[in-house]
């Protein structure tokens, strides 16, 4: 064991500062945010590499007073209590932008009392304790891309045979997590996954060497399903179930990622000349598959991203901030740009081939509670539609333009760098 951790902290130190010198790589990325100065009249508010904040009424959100707030509520009640549970000056984000838990104590203080059945109340008390702020991208283009994603339920086994043949994987334990900022303050909040091997931190296992059984006897397999697309779409959810020949249905949720960057295979088609960029959604993908059984190996491997599980004892679905997620009301977001925990109002619309709904206004408030390998960005999010046949089909065909407004207790004003002091904060 002494060994061992020699030969960590070794290759720890050397990947200090060779993270140093990757500054503005893939992985790594700073942002500078600066104080910006007060401006004569209402601007956009701007951070260096950040999103841009306008000030915005609830009257001109689109679609406000039509929603049902009260649907959100609930949503925003479960990441309350568990913002309630950090320390009071714990920052909701790593740049301090969206205030302190004290900041947001006395709102969500306010929100866990009230009754979910009362929409006029709910309304009420988000525009009473809240100001909207319309998120921009640095050049303050307001529109951006929106998809969806679901709880899909797979076929399986707790031990392999002849049908379920599919691994399902635990964490293992040889992964490694290396918190840059434990070496240089300017590396916070940025991290590599990899693993130790000979002495050296090296990336880990790519999802081809993974399919082709490094991992075999190990004993870290979860459970067995069916079905390597449903596996392959499954580490792309996140989150799923799966059912067993008994009927039974556990939970499977994200444990750890191997840390390799994620790449779309429908991306992959489209350069092969296999699809056209409108053509692209989860159905077209499975159907193509289906169709080309001997290049769905090698294309599946062409994402060497590979997402490991655990099994969830909660009634839904977990975000990435620990929060159960709620259907068509839970949006995933990039937490380098937007707080999770935080309500957003979301104005977008419902994609083409979804009956009755098809290209009718999406104008929601939801709550940021989750994140996603390929959510990046200032305009960037996706739904959570749950679990079904209709999940998945919204889900599968969402890729639409939209925007949001994110909303923050009235005493956070996002342009200023980090939040205020304020009575509640400090308290």
């Amino acid at each position: 064991m002494r060994g061992r951790s020699l030969r960590l902290a070794g290759a720890f130190a050397v990947l200090a500062l060779a993270g140093a010198a990757l500054i503005g790589g893939w992985y790594l990325s700073t942002r500078n945010l600066p104080e910006p100065e007060t401006p004569p009249a209402p601007q956009p508010a701007v951070t260096a590499e950040g999103p841009r904040f306008t000030r915005i009424a609830f009257g001109d959100l689109p679609g406000w007073d039509d929603d049902d707030q009260s649907a959100a509520l609930g949503a925003f009640q479960i990441s309350c209590r568990i913002i309630l549970r950090r320390p009071v000056a714990a920052p909701l984000d790593r740049g301090g932008r969206f205030g302190t838990v004290g900041h947001w104590r006395d709102v969500c203080g306010a929100a866990v009392d009230l009754p979910l059945d009362d929409a006029g109340a709910a309304r009420a008390f988000f525009e009473r304790h809240f100001n909207a702020w319309q998120v921009a991208k640095p050049d303050g283009d307001t529109n951006g891309l929106f998809t969806g994603y679901y709880e899909p339920e797979l076929a399986g086994s707790l031990t392999p045979d002849a049908r379920h043949d599919v691994p399902l994987y635990r964490l293992p334990e040889d992964l490694v997590v290396a918190d840059l900022g434990a070496f240089d303050d300017a590396l916070d909040g940025r991290r590599l996954v990899g693993r130790v091997a000979d002495g050296r931190f090296a990336p880990y296992y790519d999802r081809a060497a993974i399919a082709d059984g490094v991992l075999d006897g190990r004993g870290l397999e979860l459970l067995w399903v069916d079905d390597p697309v449903d596996a392959f779409f499954l580490q792309i959810q996140g989150s799923g179930r799966v059912r067993l020949p008994d009927g039974r249905v556990l939970r499977v949720g994200y444990a750890g990622a191997n840390g390799r960057p994620y790449r779309s295979i429908g991306k992959v088609l489209i350069d092969q000349g296999e699809m056209k960029p409108e053509e692209v959604s989860l159905q077209s993908l499975r159907a193509w598959l289906a169709a080309h059984p001997d290049r769905m190996v090698s294309i599946l491997d062409q994402n060497p991203s590979y997402v490991f599980f655990r099994l969830l004892d909660d009634d839904g679905p977990l975000g990435a901030m620990g929060a159960v997620l709620s259907p068509g009301r839970s949006l995933a977001v990039d937490r380098s740009m937007l707080p999770l925990g935080a309500p957003v109002w979301l104005d977008a619309s419902y994609p083409a081939g979804v009956g009755a709904l098809s290209e009718t206004p999406l104008r929601r408030l939801m709550i940021a509670q989750d994140t996603g390998g390929a959510i990046k960005g200032a305009v960037r999010g996706d739904v959570f539609w749950g679990p079904g046949d209709f999940a998945e089909l919204v889900a599968g065909r969402m890729k639409e333009r939209g925007s949001y407004a994110v909303l923050l207790p009235l005493a956070i004003d996002p342009s200023t760098v980090p939040a205020p002091e304020t009575e509640a904060a400090g308290g």
